[in-house]
């Protein structure tokens, strides 16, 4: 479980393809604190740590994580958004995320708004899944940062930034046309399945 706040970024150093998993190593301010079999969210998705040294750590992708999650996209040099798993007793300053992406998203456009910025988004329709929705002032994950929506229509929505958030994250190296790792609101998606099979 994770609260959508990123602790800090890394940067992927190797990739590795083997069958149909990948492995990414990549080395973050943190890495020498970390131990195998511990869960990390990576732009949003949780991956358990397989091999780790000093400055170095390995994460493996299946094939699942792979078509679901723009971590197919992802190439040697690449900043990836980092968040450690919650630790019970600490403050949930975000929302509860679970670092299960659920689709992924493209930035339309990103504006500058004398401090802040504004980011709009589209994502998939899909009848399988209607609790892909976002509301206003709902929750929303982008590349495993908590969010909260300022406009919603269906397949798209907007957020707004501040300044730390926008310079601490790798949303600055985001232009439109990229894609981007969504996870929608767990408790919006319980509500609309609990009234979809009501229906």
């Amino acid at each position: 479980m994770f609260t959508g706040i990123v602790e800090n970024t890394g940067v992927i150093d190797e990739i590795v393809k083997d069958g149909t998993n990948v492995h990414f190593t990549l080395s973050c301010p943190f890495s020498s604190e970390l131990k195998i079999d511990q869960s990390v969210a990576h732009d949003g998705t949780c991956l358990t740590v397989v091999k780790c040294d000093s400055d170095r750590y390995t994460v493996t992708a299946i094939e699942e994580t792979l078509l679901r999650t723009c971590l197919r996209d992802w190439s040697v040099g690449d900043v990836v958004n980092l968040e450690r798993c919650l630790r019970l007793g600490d403050r949930l300053d975000g929302h509860m995320v679970q670092g299960h992406v659920d689709t992924t998203g493209t930035l339309l456009s990103a504006e500058s708004r004398d401090g802040s910025h504004v980011l709009k988004f589209s994502h998939p329709i899909s009848d399988d899944n209607p609790e892909w929705m976002t509301v206003s002032k709902g929750s929303i994950t982008i590349n495993g940062i908590s969010l909260t929506v300022v406009e919603s229509s269906a397949g798209a929505f907007s957020v707004a930034m501040i300044p730390y958030t926008w310079t601490e994250t790798n949303m600055h190296k985001l232009e439109p046309g990229d894609t981007v790792n969504l996870e929608f609101d767990i408790f919006g998606k319980y509500i609309t399945k609990m009234l979809g099979d009501r229906a």
